[in-house]
């Protein structure tokens, strides 16, 4: 299959979508959407592009990759609905909200959606009694401010 997107042709197959059968928080009716990496070799920031209206895009960041020791848990009944009985079976990912001024870029690391990678569906979630938070700011994680990932330029 071919969708035309604002970032060009994407080919895909059935196989490769991502499946929120209750859609995502403010996008109910939007439920099928496909993972493209920002870089070829690293999945630790990706966007997430609805096929059913290509110009709905999220950013989406590992959030391990900002917080090694984030440790979400999901109730019973959330791991039910995804078909697992354990929370370290899922793969999670953070929504990012993109700003004009960089500096002022968040994530949501209390909602993550989830997804089962083995059934490719998902569904977002509220963690109940964590500590996350809906709006941290990306500079505030040490993980971002490295100088790996900010190289001076020579």
């Amino acid at each position: 299959m071919t969708l035309q997107t604002d970032y060009g042709t994407v080919e895909y197959e059935q196989e490769d979508l991502l499946i929120f059968p209750d859609g995502i928080f403010g996008f109910p009716n939007l439920t099928k959407y496909l993972l493209l990496r920002m870089k070829e070799s690293d999945d630790s920031l990706l966007l997430m592009l609805s096929v059913e209206e290509s110009q709905v895009v999220f950013v989406l960041i590992n959030p391990f990759f900002l917080c090694p020791d984030y440790s979400p848990r999901l109730a019973p009944e959330e791991l039910s609905c995804l078909q697992c009985s354990d929370n370290g079976e899922l793969s999670y990912y953070a929504i990012c909200v993109v700003r004009n001024d960089y500096l002022e870029n968040t994530v949501n690391l209390k909602c993550p959606l989830v997804i089962n990678p083995n059934t490719r569906h998902g569904m977002q979630v509220i963690l109940k009694n964590s500590e996350y938070g809906y709006r941290h700011k990306l500079r505030s994680f040490p993980s971002i401010n490295s100088p790996e990932n900010n190289p001076k330029e020579e």
